[in-house]
């Protein structure tokens, strides 16, 4: 064996592992990994929490149309205003299909995101738009169950931010996750993929 061919063949030999790999991450990160055939995923579940206007919220409430969730916070400064505002374009580009579709944003922050908050700071986005927050135990559960990560980071003595996931998960109709919800695209592109699940 010459050493150009050893070569080629530990070239293949790191792409098929590096391939393998990152498939393994993606099916352990939708939920698909040892789920195969049977067409469920781990993403998404029973939860209850409390909107914006001081009402509960379900699981049950989002089924029976396509909706997107997003996990953030009211106090981030950059990413959760902006795929907020990206949403509510998708939204705004699906004209009067939006009341047919939905979308959720849920609070890692409950501690400072009460419903009085959450709903002065939807007030700038599109009104489909539906917060949710609640105690820690049930944010805890609901982050647990969209398989979301979120840790406080001090800023200093008293401020702190939230590292966290910064997925729009897409789920169906019957509230099973579909997959990441992409945002960078032309709202009009991204509102006609959500139509295909209306």
């Amino acid at each position: 064996m010459t050493a150009r061919t050893s070569q080629i063949l530990l070239i293949i030999s790191a792409f098929v592992t590096g391939l393998v790999v990152f498939s393994g991450v993606f099916l352990y990160a939708t939920g698909n990994f040892g789920a195969a055939g049977t067409g469920s995923s781990a993403i998404g579940g029973p939860f209850k929490l409390i909107d914006q206007s001081g009402n509960s919220i379900t699981d049950a409430d989002i089924k029976g149309r396509p909706y997107l969730v997003f996990f953030g916070y009211t106090h981030c400064p950059d990413v959760c205003p902006t795929t907020l505002f990206d949403v509510s374009e998708v939204l705004r580009a699906l004209g009067k299909d939006a009341d047919r579709a939905g979308a959720l944003f849920v609070t890692v922050d409950p501690e400072r995101d009460t419903p009085a908050v959450m709903k002065d700071y939807l007030s700038s986005f599109d009104p489909h738009l539906r917060g949710a927050t609640g105690d820690r135990p049930s944010i805890d559960a609901v982050e647990k169950a969209y398989r979301v990560y979120a840790k406080k980071v001090p800023t200093n003595n008293v401020d702190y931010n939230m590292d966290h996931t910064a997925l729009v998960y897409l789920m169906d109709k019957q509230g099973r996750f579909v997959a990441p919800f992409n945002l960078k695209r032309r709202p009009e592109e991204a509102a006609a993929d959500l139509k295909r699940y209306l």
